[in-house]
């Protein structure tokens, strides 16, 4: 059984060199096992349900959420109410930048036990069927992505036939590396990547770091070292092997080493100490910074943390379930929560809505016809039983 394994998994290294990674993802994708989500499908199909009515509305509904995610921005977070009764996936299309890293944290609430599918999907630049990157059944867990590629991605949630309750998913945006020097910040970056050097004959291939000679230099990822030597150039260096970014990270200009060759360390040790050895002996005490992966990278990306803050959540969480309705006329449905949203269409006064979820200022709802979208939580007010049409949702 190993040497068909091994067959594979070399096939989808040399596309990889011939085809580029879009290609190789796509092989890898073909020949992955299958997903918590599909093999809860193939149970039901053995268990003889595949074909009854409720079970394609539920495969329906999470074919049909990856046609139509929300476009939102980071950082973000909803909560929501499923109904048991009608199957519902929700999706979000989320674009992370290279350097960064997804993490994404789901729950939901239920008076039964039940499982919470979460899928997260890369976008192919092609616009072909997305991919499975990460798959999970847990009801409750944080997540994290963190794509050496930027691009676009699509998380799914949906729970299990006949479940629901309150859920609610945050994600957010980070940096995959910790900031190497400690107690500074990107301010203390006064010379990028790509900058000249010598004259114009070189380029700078990577980021220096000024602060006070002695101040701990850190292991911006866990890995091994290696390379801990002093040369003319980078003075004392240290070199960490990234297991998981397939990275090396290299560290010059130390005032000493705090770790010898072959050494594992774990994100935030202090490996050495700022200083200006080498060719920066006439500079002010900095580390120089460098990111290397089939050549060198700008590491800026990587280190620099978010700089938006998750919106409060001010709609009337008390209305989710409830039928709604706007306050007066020319109130707009939107295509994503906040004024960015594309307008779908103004709403009709009166006309009956279903919330269905709620995020920072926004309701998610319902329409009677069965369409739904967002709207502004200040400007709906909930409809009296007695009067309530039949809301969407």
């Amino acid at each position: 059984m190993g040497r068909p394994r091994s067959r594979r998994f070399w096939l989808i290294a040399v596309l990889a060199c011939l085809g580029g990674c879009e290609q190789a993802e796509k092989l890898q994708d073909r020949f992955r096992d299958l997903t918590p989500y599909e093999e809860y499908q193939a149970s039901l199909a053995e268990a003889g349900l595949a074909g009854t009515a409720l079970a394609k509305d539920w495969a329906r509904a999470g074919l049909e959420a990856l046609v139509n995610p929300v476009t939102i921005a980071l950082p973000f977070q909803e909560t929501g109410y499923i109904t048991p009764e009608r199957p519902v996936a929700i999706t979000y299309w989320v674009t992370i930048s290279r350097g960064r890293k997804l993490t994404f944290e789901v729950s939901l609430e239920s008076s039964e036990g039940t499982r919470l599918f979460t899928d997260l999907f890369r976008v192919p630049e092609d616009a072909g069927d997305p991919l499975t990157v990460f798959s999970s059944d847990s009801v409750f867990r944080t997540f994290a992505h963190e794509p050496w590629r930027g691009g676009d991605f699509i998380l799914r949630v949906q729970p299990e036939l006949l479940r629901g309750g309150t859920y609610r998913v945050t994600l957010r945006d980070e940096a995959q590396l910790e900031f190497p020097v400690g107690g500074r910040g990107m301010g203390s970056i006064q010379s990028v990547f790509g900058a000249a050097r010598d004259g114009g004959r070189r380029e700078h291939h990577g980021i220096d770091i000024f602060a006070p000679r002695g101040t701990p230099v850190l292991a911006a990822s866990a890995g091994r070292t290696r390379g801990v030597r002093e040369t003319s150039r980078g003075g004392k260096v240290i070199w960490i092997r990234d297991p998981v970014r397939e990275a090396s990270l290299y560290y010059a200009h130390l005032d000493s080493q705090h770790v010898g060759s072959g050494q594992l360390v774990e994100r935030g040790d202090t490996i050495g100490f700022v200083g200006n050895t080498g060719n920066a002996r006439t500079t002010p005490p900095h580390l120089h910074f460098g990111l290397y992966r089939r050549g060198p990278v700008d590491p800026w990306p990587f280190l620099d943390p978010p700089r938006d803050t998750l919106a409060e959540l001010t709609a009337d969480v008390g209305l989710l379930g409830v039928r709604v309705r706007p306050v007066n006329d020319g109130i707009r449905l939107r295509a994503a929560p906040g004024r960015r949203g594309e307008v779908v269409r103004e709403l009709d006064p009166g006309v009956p809505l279903r919330v269905l979820g709620a995020s920072g200022g926004w309701f998610r709802v319902g329409l009677p016809d069965g369409s739904g979208g967002f709207v502004a939580a200040r400007l709906m007010e909930p409809i009296p039983v007695e009067v309530a049409g039949d809301g969407g949702g």
